[in-house]
C-alpha cells in the first residue's frame, strides 16, 4: 500500500506539473526531481502517523476518509515548502492541482475497493428489511452492511416524518406497504430494530407480521446488548453455541402438533424448570385446555400468571387451570384426570438436585418413584392416550440416589408400556439443561458477578447440555412417538468439560482467568472436589440397541426391563420402606431394582446419620409410624 501510493503521488505530481506547463520539459530538471522525492518522503512518514496503513479498507468509515483528507493536505502543504527549500520554481497552482489529483488516486482507489469486496458479499446475502428506523435500526444497518450473512434492502417505520426518507440510499416504507415491498424486493426476512417500543407494541407488530407469512426477528439494541455485558448478565442464548459446540435441534413441528392440539393436556411439575417451559409451549399449540398441577404455591402461581401474560399479549384464548396437588396423591391425581378428561400427560414433577436427594432419600424415593406410579397408576385408570416421563442422563449406570430413583421410574413406565395397552407411555431423556434451577450456568454467573471464585468439582468432569426450550421441545415431539415404554435421547453432541465451559464464561463476561499463567487475572477457578453422588462422566444410553426416529437427532434406545413380578414385589417393599422412613432399606430396594447402581459413598441421608450418631437419645423419630392410608395396593 505504501508503494502504490507513493506511486500514485509521483502519477499526480506529474500530472499536475504537464497540465501547468503543457509538457514535460520542466518534470525532468535536478531541483524538480528533488522537490518531489522530500514530498513523498515525507508524505509517507505523514500517511503512516495518521494510520492510513492501519484501517482495514472493507470496513473504512468517515474517520478513514478524514485521514485521507488530512494527508493529502498535509502533503500538497509540504509540497509547497520543498518547491521553496530546494529552489524548485513549482509554480503555486500546482500544488493545488496535485492536491485535487492525489485525493482522487489515494482516497478513490481505497474507495473502490471498498465497493467491490460489498458487491461481492452482496451476491451471496440474504436480503432482509429493517423494521425502525430509528438509532436501532441505523446501528443494525451499519453492522449488516459489512456483515457477510444480510443485505438490507429496506426500512419501514411507524413514524410518518421518516417514510418516503432515504438512509444510505436505502429507503424507508410505510408499514402499509410491507406484502408489497416484500414481494417486490424479494425479501427474506424482517428484522424488527425496536428496542424503545414497549414489549406489548413490539408484539403486536411481530404477530402481524407473522400473520402475513414473514420471518420475523426481534433484535436487541447495541446500548442494551452493551449494558447487559456490563452488569455481567451474560444470557444462554449468547453462549449457546461456545457451551453446545452443535447448532440447535430444530423441532418437527407435526410430531408436536399430533400429541397436543385439541387435546386437554395435563402438566404435573407445572412450576419447574422444564415444566414450566412446557407449559409455555404447550399453548402456543392449540390444545382444548391445559391443566396444571404442581405442590409449590409460588411456583403454579408464577406460571400462571406468565401464561395468562402470554395469552393477552398474543391473542389466545387456551383455557388453563392451576391446581395445587402431590403427585405421590393417587386419588388425587385421578380425581384432575377424571374430572378434566385428560388425553395426554407430561410429568415433571421430580426432585432432581442430585446433593438435596443424597441427604433425603426417602422423599427421594417416595416422590421420584412412587409419585410416577401413582400418576401412572391414575392414568392407566382412567384411560389417558399419552404419558410422557421426563427423566435424566443420571439414570444411566447410576452412582446416586437421584439418579437410582429416576431409573426405578423408568422401569415402571417400561413394565406400564407392556402391560397395558390404553396408555402409551414412553420416556424422555436428556443431559443438563443450560439455565434451569441449579444448573451450572447461573450459578458460574453469580460466582463471577461476586468476583469469583468459579468453583468447579473436578478438572475433567464433563456434562451434556442443552437449553430448556429445546428439552421441552424433545418431550413434546417424543410424546407422539412412544408405543410400550421406550426411551428417547437426543444427539446432544460432544460432551463439554465444565473447567473450559467455567473459562469461556468467564472471558464472555469480560474477565480473565486467574491462574499460574496469568497471576493478575480476574476471576479464579477452584477445583473443590466431586460431590455427593456426583460422577465424572454422564452417559445417555445402557446399551448399544438405538434406532432412529422420525426425527433425525432424535434417538429410540431398547433398554433391559424388569419381570413385572419381580418389580411388583420390589415397587412394594419400597413402600413400606418409605411409610416407616428406613433409609437403610430404601437405598437396599434401590440398589436390587437398579441393578447398575453402583453409589460412590455410603448412606448419607441426614436424618437417618443424625439418629445412627446418638440413638439412645428421645426422639419423636422413634415413635412408631402409622401407615398412611393408600387408595389401592400395588398391582
Amino acid at each position: 500500500m505504501v508503494g502504490y501510493d507513493l506511486l500514485m503521488l509521483t502519477v499526480a505530481f506529474s500530472a499536475a506539473m504537464v497540465i501547468r506547463w503543457n509538457g514535460f520539459s520542466q518534470l525532468l530538471e535536478r531541483q524538480t526531481l528533488l522537490c518531489l522525492g522530500f514530498t513523498l518522503v515525507s508524505t509517507s512518514f505523514i500517511f503512516l502517523r495518521l494510520g492510513l496503513y492501519r484501517t482495514v479498507i472493507r470496513y473504512m468509515g468517515q474517520q478513514a476518509l478524514m485521514a485521507v483528507l488530512q494527508g493529502v493536505t498535509a502533503s500538497a502543504v509540504v509540497l509547497a515548502v520543498a518547491s521553496y527549500l530546494t529552489y524548485a520554481g513549482v509554480p503555486r497552482s500546482v500544488p493545488v492541482i496535485y492536491w485535487c489529483f492525489a485525493l482522487i488516486a489515494v482516497g478513490g482507489s481505497r474507495w473502490l475497493v471498498r465497493l467491490y469486496y460489498q458487491m461481492a458479499l452482496e451476491i451471496h446475502k440474504t436480503r432482509v428489511a429493517i423494521y425502525g428506523a430509528g438509532t436501532a435500526g441505523l446501528q443494525l444497518y451499519k453492522a449488516l452492511v459489512h456483515g457477510e450473512l444480510y443485505k438490507p434492502v429496506a426500512f419501514f417505520d411507524d413514524n410518518a416524518s421518516k417514510q418516503n426518507t432515504l438512509i444510505d440510499g436505502v429507503l424507508v416504507y410505510n408499514p402499509a406497504e410491507i406484502h408489497d415491498v416484500v414481494a417486490e424486493r424479494d425479501i427474506s426476512e424482517v428484522l424488527l430494530a425496536m428496542p424503545g417500543v414497549p414489549k406489548r407494541r413490539r408484539r403486536e407488530i411481530t404477530r402481524g407480521l407473522r400473520d402475513r407469512g414473514l420471518v420475523v426477528k426481534v433484535i436487541p439494541g447495541l446500548e442494551e446488548l452493551v449494558d447487559g455485558a456490563g452488569r455481567g448478565s451474560a444470557d444462554v442464548s449468547q453462549i449457546y453455541e461456545n457451551v453446545l459446540g452443535r447448532a440447535p435441534v430444530e423441532p418437527e413441528k407435526w410430531l408436536i402438533a399430533s400429541s397436543i392440539s385439541g387435546r386437554s393436556v395435563l402438566v404435573t411439575g407445572a412450576g419447574g424448570s422444564i415444566g414450566s417451559e412446557l407449559c409455555r409451549q404447550i399453548i402456543h399449540w392449540a390444545p382444548a385446555q391445559l391443566v396444571l398441577v404442581e405442590s409449590s404455591e409460588y411456583a403454579i402461581y408464577q406460571i400462571e400468571r406468565e401464561l395468562h401474560q402470554i395469552q393477552q399479549d398474543e391473542g389466545l384464548q387456551i383455557p388453563v387451570t392451576s391446581l395445587l396437588g402431590d403427585v405421590r396423591d393417587r386419588g388425587r391425581m385421578a380425581e384432575i384426570i377424571e374430572s378434566f378428561a385428560v388425553e395426554t400427560i407430561y410429568h415433571a414433577a421430580a426432585y432432581k438436585h442430585v446433593p438435596l436427594v443424597e441427604q433425603n432419600v426417602v422423599l427421594g424415593a417416595d416422590n421420584n418413584v412412587l409419585g410416577t406410579l401413582s400418576v401412572l397408576e391414575a392414568a392407566e385408570a382412567q384411560g389417558v392416550d399419552q404419558f410422557v416421563l421426563i427423566s435424566t442422563d443420571k439414570a444411566v449406570r447410576p452412582t446416586n440416589v437421584m439418579g437410582a430413583t429416576k431409573r426405578f421410574a423408568e422401569l415402571i413406565c417400561q413394565d406400564f408400556g407392556r402391560r397395558f395397552g390404553r396408555t402409551r407411555v414412553c420416556m424422555v431423556r436428556f443431559g443438563n439443561v443450560l439455565g434451569s434451577s441449579g444448573s451450572v450456568i447461573p450459578l458460574f454467573t453469580d460466582q463471577i458477578n461476586a468476583g469469583g471464585p468459579v468453583t468447579v468439582t473436578h478438572p475433567k468432569v464433563t456434562r451434556y447440555f442443552m437449553t430448556i426450550p429445546e428439552a421441552a421441545q424433545l418431550v413434546l415431539q417424543a410424546g407422539s412417538m412412544g408405543r410400550n415404554g421406550e426411551v428417547f435421547v437426543l444427539d446432544m453432541g460432544e460432551p463439554v468439560r465444565i473447567y473450559d465451559l467455567a473459562r469461556r464464561l468467564i472471558q464472555i463476561m469480560g474477565h480473565t482467568v486467574r491462574d499460574e499463567e496469568n497471576p493478575d487475572g480476574d476471576i479464579e477457578i477452584q477445583v473443590t472436589g466431586l460431590r455427593q453422588g456426583e460422577k465424572l462422566f454422564e452417559e445417555l444410553l445402557l446399551g448399544d440397541n438405538v434406532t432412529g426416529t422420525d426425527h433425525p437427532m432424535i434417538l429410540r434406545a431398547e433398554e433391559e426391563r424388569l419381570s413385572s413380578d419381580r418389580l411388583q414385589a420390589l415397587i412394594g417393599e419400597l413402600r413400606d420402606a418409605c411409610i416407616r422412613h428406613d433409609c437403610e432399606d430404601v437405598h437396599r430396594v434401590l440398589r436390587e431394582a437398579v441393578q447398575d447402581y453402583s453409589p460412590k459413598q455410603p448412606l448419607v441421608d441426614a436424618v437417618w446419620a443424625q439418629q445412627q450418631q446418638a440413638p439412645d437419645l428421645p426422639r419423636t423419630a422413634q415413635v412408631e409410624r402409622l401407615p398412611l392410608p393408600r387408595e389401592t395396593e400395588v398391582g
